[in-house]
């Protein structure tokens, strides 16, 4: 055995560990997937060019993970968010995805992914303290 040490990783770090399991994880997948990794990010911008929204995604194999899907406070309620989430289910179709998966809590949309056609795969009570973390899932078709 070696004598080693354990620090905070530099972003340098982080990209050749993330890089190190990709390619560690292509192995383990059918060939036709296992190049298939990409962001895939939409930006909402208002009239004068502002941002008002996004949807920041990752297609992975054969799915889509949305991180985040944001709309300004002001902008709430005027459809923009279902606008942004038909746009990437439309993406995951073109790129042939089986599903999408993305995550929420219980201040944020959870009832707004069920209205959509997601469904509740997990939920982790008390996450925050005070709040759930709800995990979605929806088959593309």
């Amino acid at each position: 055995m070696f004598d080693t040490t354990i620090s905070f990783g530099n972003e340098e770090e982080s990209t050749y560990i993330r890089n190190k399991l990709i390619e560690f994880n292509a192995k383990h997948v059918p060939e036709y997937l296992s190049s298939r990794y990409e962001e895939i990010n939409l930006t909402l911008k208002d009239e004068n060019g502002s941002i008002v929204g996004g949807i920041l995604s990752t297609l992975c194999w054969n799915w889509i993970e949305v991180e985040i899907l944001w709309i300004d406070d002001n902008q709430r309620g005027k459809g923009y968010g279902a606008q942004l989430l038909n746009q990437i289910e439309q993406i995951a179709r073109e790129k042939s995805c089986t599903f999408i998966k993305l995550n929420t809590f219980s201040f944020q949309a959870p009832l707004f992914y069920l209205r959509h056609g997601y469904v509740q795969v997990a939920v982790f009570e008390e996450a925050p303290i005070g709040s759930n973390h709800y995990y979605f899932k929806k088959t593309i078709v």
